[in-house]
């Protein structure tokens, strides 16, 4: 048995939304790294640039395209054009997300609405639409979402963000059972926390540093090669017999709550 081949991602297609910076833009990064060409989404293309430059600079195709996942007939658009551009779709990381931290006293329609619709909705239309793609091809495909430690623990003042991320995990067991008839595996990453644009404000109260490390058994936060590996096991035939799953990357965190 190649090892080292059944974890490579040559010849592949993958599109990653939300891949402006951050954890989309690791992503993304990491799947080019493994050999696949790579389409990337954000609400405007010009951000997309330096992720691009990155994929390019393994050799591979980058596409990029404006996306707002909330509107569903967008995510279909977008995901035909990514497929005819690369010649097909064999992956999908559903990464695109938004998060407000506000009492649930004070959540209105509208924060809800933004915050479910990009988490939740967009990555479900998304990956229906990627699926439909998958169903033509005589090759397996992947689906990733990314959830949340929010997806398994409460957090005070992030209640729409907690309830689309749980509702993206059940989404994800969900399409894992119904899709795999059709060789398509849909598993999901849990980021830990993370320093990104999205959580810099956090990261800027040093008493809110000192005690989140403390709950983390590695006494250290993410970063984004951490989340290689995870991505690169789910994208590639290394997980062929594994769907409906998530994997935390956590630093042991929710082993230890």
């Amino acid at each position: 048995m190649d090892i080292l081949r059944l974890f490579g991602l040559t010849g592949r297609k993958a599109i990653v939304t939300g891949a402006s910076r951050g954890l989309g833009q690791a992503i993304a990064e990491t799947l080019a790294t493994a050999g696949a060409d790579v389409a990337v989404t954000a609400r405007e293309k010009v951000s997309l640039d330096e992720t691009c430059r990155r994929i390019e600079a393994s050799g591979v195709r980058a596409e990029p395209l404006a996306l707002d996942v909330r509107d569903v007939t967008a995510c279909g658009e977008a995901i035909d054009t990514a497929t005819t551009a690369l010649g097909g779709i064999d992956i999908i990381v559903n990464n695109a997300g938004y998060e407000e931290v506000r009492p649930s006293l004070e959540v209105d329609e509208a924060l809800w609405e933004r915050i479910v619709s990009t988490n939740l909705k967009g990555a479900f239309f998304c990956a229906q639409a990627a699926a439909r793609q998958m169903c033509q091809q005589e090759r397996p495909g992947a689906i990733i979402n990314l959830c949340s430690l929010t997806s398994y623990v409460g957090i005070p003042t992030a209640v729409p963000y907690g309830s689309s991320k749980t509702g993206l995990l059940g989404m994800t067991r969900a399409l894992a059972a119904e899709w795999a008839p059709y060789d398509i595996r849909v598993n999901a990453i849990a980021p830990g926390y993370f320093r990104t644009a999205m959580t810099d404000g956090f990261y800027q109260d040093e008493d809110w540093q000192t005690s989140m490390l403390a709950k983390i058994p590695q006494k250290r936060f993410g970063q984004m090669q951490d989340l290689a590996g995870a991505v690169l096991f789910l994208a590639s035939d290394a997980s062929a017999y594994v769907t409906g799953h998530c994997i935390p990357v956590d630093g042991g965190y929710l082993a230890s709550v």
